[in-house]
């Protein structure tokens, strides 16, 4: 079996993004990482093979030069091959599903677990449109992973609980920040990824990425908050979420 695990490059979560006056996003000198739902699906594969599961896993990044570290990083958690994809094309859900696409076909994959989101655009699409264009079953939210031949068994978080479903493989499972936690990378596992191997693609090589028809319009900060203030008495409190608020 092989499991493809794509893999984004994004800001470090704990960093503090500025938007500059002229409306950009100021993005010098932050931390890079793997985009932690990314990181926590990589984490599971890793964990599926502990357990005994035939698998070869795969990551795959689409983006620039600078995306080698992460899969290096990638290739210290566990990984047996990486493959970066290599565009100065603006990426949005469908392009890069679309590359995903070609990446699964090429390398002939069983099963595609990937991040539900990514920590910086929050589209939550990419998966489902995978496995749109793919034709294959899909699982999203997973919290529980259980491999079978042929099958996946997927525990999803839905708003009335949890759901479990049985999908045939190949199929695309998106994960949930429930199903573990991923493990903390020694320096003996990054010394020994470096012979690991890392192939390098362009996205014309994979038939190009499809047209953007995404296209920002403006980047702006969300207002400050206005202070608070302290009340005498709940009769107080109420009075101010009636008559001031008005959310009563």
């Amino acid at each position: 079996m092989t499991i493809l695990v794509p893999i984004k490059r994004v800001p470090d979560p704990y960093e503090k993004i500025r938007v500059r006056s002229e409306g950009t996003l100021d993005l010098d000198d932050l931390k890079w990482v793997i985009n932690p739902f990314d990181e926590i699906a990589l984490e599971e594969a890793v964990r599926q093979r502990e357990g005994g599961a035939d698998v070869q896993i795969i990551t795959v990044s689409i983006g620039g030069p600078e995306c080698v570290e992460q899969l290096r990083t990638s290739l210290a958690m566990g990984a047996d091959r990486a493959i970066l994809v290599e565009t100065e094309d603006s990426l949005e859900p469908v392009s890069v599903a679309r590359l995903l696409q070609a990446v699964f076909v090429r390398e002939e994959a069983t099963l595609v677990l990937m991040g539900k989101q990514a920590i910086d655009d929050d589209y939550n699409q990419t998966g489902q449109m995978l496995a749109a264009l793919l034709g294959v079953p899909q699982a999203t939210f997973a919290s529980q992973l259980t491999l079978e031949p042929g099958h996946a068994v997927v525990v999803r978080e839905v708003d009335a609980g949890r759901e479990t479903v049985r999908v045939t493989l190949p199929a695309v499972v998106t994960v949930d920040l429930r199903l573990n936690e991923p493990r903390y990378v020694a320096l003996p596992a990054i010394l020994k990824a470096r012979s690991k191997p890392l192939e390098q693609l362009t996205s014309e090589e994979l038939g190009g990425a499809p047209e953007t028809r995404i296209e920002v319009l403006e980047i702006f900060s969300p207002p400050l908050r206005k202070a608070g203030r302290r009340v005498a008495s709940v009769d107080a409190l109420l009075t101010a979420l009636r008559e001031e608020a008005r959310v009563l």
